[in-house]
């Protein structure tokens, strides 16, 4: 038992200085960067027919690349994760008031990009030891509006995609999938994303691999592939189709990724497995040194799968400690323990979907004469997740640091000597 003084009382940190920050950007993506500038083709897009729809040489190359890296048929590369999940959502032909049924422990994007095409976000319950969506609860919340579930692999790990596909199957619903913080993990042998009928990964700056800004999606699916080609570039411009299974969602935006971004993500991707292995090292290390300490529960990994560890998720069961997780917080932030996540996020809780305020002031799409499901949100709606967020759940962001050995020794010491002197939280909110 630690008996030096708490940080937070005045005592020196157990972690005296910043760790080392991540930093994932080498001479070897300066040179593939370089080389596209001196080339002088930075975007070889065009909005018309023709082989400059699909990009230039270095986004095509990358998304032959990426197809084969994760074992699909096709991958599309986008500006941003978001425009990746707007494409994905628009690509399944969803109609004005459908439903589909998501989480709200995500990034605003993953439910907003349902309402881009007038749909209705349906929030249901996460899991309360891998905080991904739970299938019980989806199944629950499935109306004759519901048209996909778009399940969120949060911090690192996959969501249940083999009980997710039975109901997506059983009801004749789509599965898509967010894998923005889990490019990497496997999930029975495959990776993770790669089991709904349109997944993908984020490529933004503090994500496992990144080109800046930037996405990837995944199919293998022929048809979602070209109109998820089709939504990402100016689709109105092409399209020739008479038929309105083919004309519907195809409004044309601008989702096209650049020629530098393409070649920075093909070096980067051939640096994830590395980096996954090294955020499972740390991930691992930082379990065993934080193995028996009271009311302290670490990441769970589904069994036959892996995580890769955006975010190592733990919960505090804050009733028989008797100390409240922001005193907890609060102590070891004063040691030194970069990174702390105290709580998530609860989608269903934000103003605009409390006040189902988006397109305008009226309440559209909601009021909408298509919108015949009343859905309303708020407190009491996804239980696990708001007590999880209000109360329990704490997190590392490993993604931002390096974690050495040394910094995880480190980070596990500032843990028990908090954890040593709890009694003097209590009380300390």
């Amino acid at each position: 038992m630690s008996t030096e003084t708490l940080a937070i009382f005045g005592g020196m940190p157990a972690i005296p200085r910043p760790l080392e920050l991540f930093k994932s950007i080498g001479e070897d993506e300066v040179a593939a960067a370089t080389s596209v500038i001196r080339g002088g083709i930075l975007s070889a897009y065009i909005g018309a027919p023709g082989e400059g729809f699909m990009g230039g040489e270095h986004v095509r190359a990358f998304e032959v690349k990426a197809a084969r890296y994760f074992g699909v048929e096709h991958a599309i590369a986008v500006n941003s994760w978001t425009s990746g999940l707007i494409a994905a959502v628009g690509a399944i032909g969803i109609e004005p008031g459908d439903e589909i049924i998501t989480t709200p422990w995500t990034m605003a994007a993953t439910a907003t990009a349902i309402l881009h095409f007038n749909g209705i976000p349906v929030f249901a319950d996460i899991d309360p030891q891998t905080f991904n969506i739970d299938p019980a609860s989806v199944e629950k919340l499935i109306t004759p509006r519901t048209r996909a579930i778009l399940a969120v692999d949060i911090f690192g790990q996959s969501a249940d995609m083999k009980a997710l596909r039975v109901i997506a199957d059983k009801h004749g619903l789509k599965l898509l999938t967010d894998t923005a913080q889990a490019p990497g993990a496997r999930y029975f042998g495959a990776y993770a994303g790669t089991q709904a009928d349109i997944g993908g990964y984020s490529l933004n700056y503090h994500k496992h691999i990144h080109c800046g800004e930037g996405g990837v999606l995944v199919t293998n699916d022929a048809r979602l592939a070209q109109r998820l080609r089709m939504l990402r570039n100016h689709a109105e411009a092409v399209i020739k189709s008479d038929d309105p299974q083919e004309l519907n969602n195809m409004l044309g935006y601008n989702f096209r990724m650049g020629e530098i971004e393409a070649a920075i993500a093909s070096v980067q991707l051939d640096k994830l497995a590395p980096r996954v292995q090294s955020r499972q090292r740390a991930a691992g290390e930082l379990t065993h040194g934080l193995h028996g300490l009271k009311g302290l529960t670490t990441p769970k990994t589904t069994e036959g799968c892996s995580h890769v560890y955006y975010v190592y998720g733990m919960t505090i069961d804050v009733d028989a400690l008797g100390v409240s997780r922001k005193a907890i917080a609060d102590a070891l932030k004063a040691e030194g323990v970069p990174g702390l996540v105290v709580g998530y996020q609860n989608l269903h809780l934000l103003p605009l979907f409390k006040n189902k305020i988006a397109y305008g002031s009226k309440g559209f799409p909601w009021t909408s004469p298509y919108c015949d499901n009343q859905q309303n949100y708020g407190l009491g709606m996804c239980p696990v997740a708001e007590d999880l967020h209000a109360r329990t759940f704490l997190g590392i962001n490993l993604c931002m640091n390096e974690y050495h050995p040394e910094d995880i020794e480190a980070v596990a010491a500032a843990f028990r000597k908090v954890w040593s002197q709890l009694d003097k939280l209590r009380g300390r909110d």
